[in-house]
């Protein structure tokens, strides 16, 4: 890593992530692609974190005078209570995928829903006054949901297989949002078919068609899509997910995961170290380590046109 030849290490801000496990993670090369870019003196590392080690680990960045970490699964609601403070959007959603630490008092906040709007900004896509279907109820949708009402969506549906945990993140974003426009559906065609027409947005938020499971069956049904659609899917790899594929068999817009992973880490850096981040080479930087592990050639054009 030539990160680590950049200056004197005992001047390095260090950041990085905790997870477990860690190791297929794109954070890092990420990130200290923007690191050098900016040339500034941060090197990001991901840290292997059982969650039984977790407090612990917090505690090191405190010790260590770490400049601050990401979280991944299974760390971003159960560290909450070993920091000292949380951001709103943090506390709405339950969860927090980012740590600042500023002089040992650590501070958390959650990117993943700001990220996700950027993504779709990126593509043309504003929330505000959209009807929106959101697909599983777990983390991801709980950022995503919180998020796009704060946007301004005019409608929004959630839909999940376990119907109480789509009613459950429901209520909680009605009631946390003073607000009456979001309902639970069952994960079921004829019930998805009463509202499909009226949409404007489908998000996936599940991890199904996610490496190395990528045939299974779209995780709605086909034929309920239309071209009048943008269909968004959380799942980074493969770049197009089974329900992506049919989403453009039907002329609808795709949007991949990628973006939100960039754009999430992208508020994250600028949370540490005040800077923009460069966001285009942090997408570049991910685009080459797909081609070196030896991604499809229609996968590498379809990376290299989003990394343009």
């Amino acid at each position: 890593m030539n990160r680590l030849g950049v200056t004197n290490l005992v001047d390095t801000e260090v950041v990085g992530l905790f997870g477990y496990p860690v190791e297929h993670s794109f954070s890092p090369i990420m990130h200290n692609a923007a690191f050098e870019k900016l040339d500034i003196n941060y090197l990001y590392l991901p840290f292997e974190v059982h969650p039984k080690e977790l407090e612990a680990a917090i505690d090191g960045i405190r010790a260590l005078n770490i400049k601050g970490v990401n979280l991944t699964i299974p760390h971003k609601e159960i560290v909450i209570p070993y920091l000292d403070e949380i951001s709103k959007e943090a506390e709405l959603i339950g969860a927090v995928n980012t740590v600042k630490n500023e002089n040992g008092k650590l501070i958390g906040y959650n990117t993943d829903g700001r990220g996700f709007v950027k993504s779709l900004v990126e593509e043309g896509f504003k929330p505000q006054d959209k009807k929106v279907l959101i697909i599983g109820a777990g983390g991801a949708a709980r950022a995503v949901g919180f998020q796009l009402s704060l946007e301004g969506v005019s409608d929004l549906y959630v839909a999940n297989r376990t119907f109480e945990k789509a009613d459950s993140l429901v209520k909680d974003i009605n009631n946390n949002l003073e607000l009456n426009l979001v309902e639970a559906l069952p994960l079921v065609n004829k019930d998805l078919q009463q509202v499909m027409d009226d949409l404007d947005l489908i998000v996936n938020t599940t991890p199904i068609g996610m490496h190395p499971n990528c045939e299974v069956e779209p995780v709605i049904a086909p034929e309920l899509l239309h071209k009048e659609l943008v269909v968004a899917d959380l799942v980074y790899n493969p770049m197009e997910t089974t329900l992506l594929k049919a989403a453009k068999e039907v002329g609808a817009k795709t949007i991949g995961g990628l973006g939100m992973l960039v754009y999430q880490g992208a508020i994250a850096l600028e949370i540490w170290s005040g800077k923009d981040a460069p966001t285009k080479v942090m997408k570049d930087s991910i685009w080459n380590q797909i081609v070196n592990l030896g991604e499809n050639e229609e996968n590498q054009g379809r990376m290299q046109g989003i990394a343009d």
